[in-house]
């Protein structure tokens, strides 16, 4: 089975829907949105049924599309979003209000993320609706739930009316491939088998470039690079969400320019790639990266998001006169703006371009990949842990972080292929990844996550597992056992960062499937990984224990680098 990566399916969307409500048997609204669904590439949903939603999910299970439930709401929108993130779009399906507005952190980090989720709710039907009844799960009035939704989504409907009901799924399947974000689709439960009377063809929308400005922006792009003593790359989330990863190895290789990437774009080129010099992300980075990129005097940064994450809280230092910044978004060249130029048209276009001849490539390269030797009775530490992890990851496997100090010493892992590595680096919620590595391995179960969650996270949505179980997964889960948040404490010492410790590796015995682990030490380590790995068959839970004060080697650098600053 040949990995899936994103933006594969979401760019090549099929034409089976031409023909789709044109002569022959008339189509429903539901049977049509199940047929643009499978077209734009989603053929597994993640979801929880509810009455006003029943009647679409009896479709959904005659159609070829995998309905996968999960626990609850949050956890669908989460694991559609892992499956987006590997299968280039994903799709969740939930019932009214009660189960739409359970989804509104889930999706709200998949639009800060640009993740392209599409959402699909039920609700009551329009002849329900007479005399403005209180019928259960609603809010407020009828229109609650799809207002709330255009606040986080990039295009939102009501299919209540069925002379636009195909035009207006259209459109909405349309924005969540061309913006890579989250959509939103009420469909109320009487709308479901109404067959519209006019005939309908898909418009598909193809962005195009302003000819003139996209060659004015690659030739100063191309002139500042020439005049570059020392440019860098900045590889970004979206050359892997809008899959330009290609472009920019292309043009990179050609001119001998070295690549970092951000955090959230962490392994949207292989780290292993000779010109690959590590994660930018100021003075949580490693220090000979942070001068390497700062001393630059032409900083290309494509599809970067420039977040406080994503820049070490702020303390990146990115002079806008050195910096070419392209995004799906906004083009500026040091203080140069241009508009309309299409991002994948600026990449494709960059590609081939020759800057000047073969450069020097820089002396940094990734940390070397040590082989691991554990003291079997030496207490576990954070550094150590990761030590471990870095000596195992392969090509098989996909790290899924989950935020906090789990993410930041994931900074430091060198990842061996490229898309290897979800997480949520912008949005940072808490009890992404258990739900995620769901999605991943729906979108292909060869891929194996190895889920690094803290003691925090894990309780949020840890129940998750047990959709793992009944799906026959076998991901790996490190849980890094602090007794709080980590974080936290970082920030603010205080008793509010206290919870309670679990037995999280007794949690097969409730679930009836998995392997847990406790670890104290570093010989406990190695025999967990080693019984971690051999199962194939169902999921492994590594509970490590950590000292509380005990924090990532980039939480360090970040702390040693503020106090540099400020004087301290």
């Amino acid at each position: 089975m040949t990995k899936r990566r994103s933006g594969e399916i979401a760019n090549n969307v099929s034409a089976k829907s031409k023909t789709v409500a044109r002569g022959g048997t008339p189509t429903s609204i539901g049977s049509y949105l199940i047929q643009r669904l499978q077209d734009v590439g989603v053929r597994d949903i993640f979801g929880i049924p509810g009455d006003f939603v029943l009647k679409f999910y009896g479709m959904l299970e005659d159609s070829p599309i995998r309905v996968v439930g999960t626990t609850n709401e949050a956890c669908a929108g989460y694991a559609a979003d892992g499956y987006a993130r590997i299968n280039g779009v994903g799709a969740a399906c939930v019932t009214y209000c009660v189960g739409g507005l359970s989804l509104c952190n889930s999706v709200a980090g998949a639009y800060a993320e640009k993740s392209p989720v599409i959402i699909i709710s039920g609700s009551p039907g329009m002849n329900e609706r007479l005399a403005d009844p209180l019928l259960h799960h609603r809010v407020k009035d009828f229109n609650t739930q799809r207002e709330v939704f255009e606040k986080i989504t990039v295009a939102s409907a009501s299919l209540e009316d069925d002379l636009t009901a195909f035009r207006e799924i259209d459109r909405c399947l349309d924005a969540c491939l061309r913006y890579k974000r989250p959509v939103f689709l009420e469909l109320p439960r009487d709308k479901v088998l109404v067959c519209p009377d006019n005939s309908h063809v898909p418009l598909q929308q193809h962005l195009q470039s302003n000819e003139l400005a996209l060659s004015e922006a690659i030739h100063e792009t191309l002139t500042q690079l020439r005049a570059a003593k020392k440019p860098v790359i900045i590889a970004g989330i979206e050359l892997h969400r809008f899959a330009l990863r290609d472009q920019v190895l292309q043009f990179a290789e050609r001119n001998n320019i070295p690549i970092c990437a951000t955090l959230l774009g962490k392994s949207v080129v292989s780290e292993r790639h000779p010109l690959y010099l590590g994660v930018y992300e100021g003075a949580m980075g490693r220090e000979e990266v942070r001068r390497y990129v700062e001393d630059s005097d032409c900083i290309l940064l494509l599809g970067a998001f420039m977040s406080d994450v994503n820049l070490g809280g702020f303390t990146a230092r990115l002079d806008p006169a050195k910096c070419i910044y392209v995004t799906s978004e906004k083009l500026r060249i040091r203080h140069h703006h241009f508009h309309d130029v299409v991002f994948a048209d600026f990449m494709n276009s960059l590609a081939s371009g020759k800057v000047r001849g073969k450069r020097p490539v820089p002396k940094i390269r990734q940390p070397e990949v040590l082989p691991w030797k554990p003291t079997a009775t030496k207490t576990m530490t954070l550094k150590r842990l990761f030590q471990k992890i870095n000596s195992v990851l392969d090509e098989q496997l996909v790290v899924v972080s989950d935020t906090g100090d789990s993410l930041f010493a994931a900074a430091d892992l060198s990842i061996t292929q490229h898309t290897e590595f979800v997480s949520t680096a912008y949005y940072t919620s808490m009890g992404f990844a258990i739900p995620a590595c769901v999605g991943v391995q729906v979108a292909n179960k060869e891929l194996r996550p190895l889920v690094l969650v803290g003691d925090g996270a894990f309780q949020m949505t840890c129940m998750e597992l047990s959709t793992t179980v009944r799906m026959g997964f076998n991901p790996i889960v490190v849980v890094l056992n602090n007794k709080g948040y980590s974080t936290e404490r970082f920030i603010q010492e205080g008793p509010f960062n206290d919870i309670l410790n679990w037995n999280y590796h007794r949690l097969p015995e409730l679930l009836g499937s998995g392997w847990g682990f406790e670890v104290f030490t570093e010989g406990d380590l190695e025999k967990a990984f080693s019984a971690a790995f051999a199962n194939q068959d169902t999921f492994s839970l590594i509970n490590v224990h950590l000292d509380k004060h005990d924090v990532s080697p980039a939480l360090k650098r970040l702390a040693s680098r503020l106090a540099m600053v400020s004087g301290q």
